[in-house]
């Protein structure tokens, strides 16, 4: 799968949209960022963008963007009811795809010490980006709004930035930093007494002995109470969860829900959550929904398309990472179809540890699809490097065969992974749903198969090594997995004769 990292910048301004207009037209002047979606709000003065792409243009469609709005928003004369310390409020960015956490943490990092130096704005680090305890929380960041970071900033020491002048320009300041998916949602009364939805959004929020992972106030919006929430966490604090408690809060003070609204994005797990909530559906799984089911059958049918397009990628040892992520789905599929039935009691955990190891092999197979296409993407970029001087020809040289190495090392770590699947499939033909047997064993034949069309490209890719004891200690280690998957193999025909009742 592609990095894709997603970015939730906040900008102060939402009643002038000729100035929305030309901070969205910063960030679409990067042609590999997406433009997800747009939302302002007039009461709050504030608007929300999202946007997605690889790390590296989604961090510079954020640092053009926070320089439009520097240049067109005034925190002198902006005034609204969310609160606020700069122009460019808050930048979050979310791992998505093939992201991880401190890859953002740099992201926040590197974007923030260029805004500090080439915009001269003061900016902040928090949430998972903090330096200090003290910041990781937005809202103690953000004490005082604007007008009181201006009148305390560099003097206690709290108020020093982590990046940027310590003194704080019209564009205020930036928070910038790193985080989970946050699902921005607000609830609407039946009341426009504000003291109403103060009242609930302080028993909703964690920092006054509400849920966890809820950050909430009450807002008179639109002449109607509103209570405004970040979800942070929404597996550990379900919407739904907080919603049926807002619903009770208001019934005491003799009113209801009128509304509820998202700004922004919401995850989809999260409204599946909820809908599994109201609807009390039991043993429910994600691939019951339609369109999941169509989707990935498209997806499926999408790489068929590209492996037989006549294209070099994808080739071989992208098919056979798919294969051996196949093989580690159906592993997967014993192992659920085990879990939870009185006759396979005994093994449940050994089938719930199964199961986890097996979605997480899924996982990374199916990104070596996408890793495998690139490695074969780097070696011709590197033959197309000059070599008109000697220093060139060394310098291409060196690539080439920092690129060969790669993708040897590609499929060698699918063939790993393939050999693993086949091990954890032996274990679900042993002792899982015995009428999912052969669903085990085809499991440990398409990891089989993974392994050998893996290792063909590992042999043609090592013979390109200059470095023989580096080529060498590669095949070593395929030739181990092999091994291994010869006495997998024996074993597993074993326990399908005995156990299954099968001929051979």
């Amino acid at each position: 799968m592609p990095k894709i990292v997603e970015c939730i910048p906040n900008f102060s301004e939402a009643r002038r949209p000729e100035v929305v207009d030309q901070i969205v037209a910063a960030v679409e002047s990067v042609a590999e960022v997406s433009l997800l979606d747009r939302s302002s709000d007039n009461d709050h003065n504030r608007t929300v963008l999202t946007f997605a792409g690889h790390p590296q243009p989604v961090a510079e469609a954020a640092f053009r963007a926070i320089k439009a709005a520097g240049e067109l928003i005034n925190m002198d004369e902006q005034e609204g009811a969310h609160p606020r310390i700069g122009a460019t409020d808050v930048v979050p960015f979310v791992p998505i795809s093939d992201v991880t956490m401190d890859e953002c943490i740099a992201l926040a990092h590197e974007l923030g010490r260029r805004v500090g130096t080439e915009l001269q704005i003061p900016v902040f680090f928090y949430e998972n980006a903090a330096t200090r305890p003290e910041r990781v929380n937005l809202a103690k960041v953000r004490k005082g709004q604007y007008e009181g970071l201006k009148a305390e900033v560099g003097t206690p020491e709290q108020r020093i930035p982590d990046e940027g002048p310590e003194n704080v320009p019209t564009a205020g300041a930036t928070v910038i930093g790193a985080r989970d998916p946050l699902v921005a949602f607000n609830v609407y009364l039946t009341t426009d007494d504000v003291s109403i939805a103060q009242k609930i959004g302080k028993a909703v929020r964690h920092s006054s002995g509400g849920f966890a992972f809820v950050k909430g106030m009450g807002l008179l919006v639109d002449g109607r109470a509103q209570v405004s929430m970040n979800l942070t966490n929404f597996h550990k604090t379900p919407v739904a969860r907080v919603v049926e408690f807002i619903r009770r809060e208001a019934e005491r003070y003799g009113v209801g829900i009128h509304h509820s609204e998202l700004v922004g994005l919401i995850p989809q797990e999260a409204l599946v959550d909820a809908a599994v909530w109201y609807i009390q559906l039991d043993q429910f799984e994600k691939d019951q929904i339609l369109e999941t089911r169509l989707f990935a059958a498209q997806e499926k049918a999408d790489f068929l398309d590209e492996v037989a397009a006549g294209k070099p990628t994808p080739g071989g040892g992208s098919a056979a990472a798919y294969s051996a992520a196949m093989g580690a789905g159906l592993v997967a599929m014993v192992a659920r179809l085990s879990i939870g039935k009185k006759k396979y009691a005994e093994v449940e955990d050994e089938m719930n540890a199964v199961l986890v190891e097996a979605e997480e092999l899924r996982a990374k197979l199916t990104n070596a699809v996408d890793e495998d296409a690139a490695s074969f993407t780097a070696i011709m970029q590197a033959f197309k490097l000059p070599k008109g001087t000697e220093e060139e020809k060394s310098a291409r040289s060196a690539a080439i065969q920092d690129a060969t190495l790669y993708a040897s090392e590609v499929p060698l770590a699918t063939a790993k992974g393939a050999v693993r699947v086949m091990e954890l499939a032996l274990e679900v033909a042993k002792v899982g749903n015995a009428n999912a047997i052969t669903d085990g064993a085809s499991g440990a034949a398409m990891a089989r198969a993974a392994l050998t069309s893996a290792g063909y490209n590992v042999r043609i890719n090592i013979t390109s090594l200059k470095d023989t004891a580096q080529a060498n200690t590669l095949l070593a280690e395929l030739k181990a997995f092999e091994a291994k998957a010869n006495e997998i193999d024996v074993a597993l025909r074993q326990v399908l004769e005995e156990r299954g009742g099968l001929t051979f």
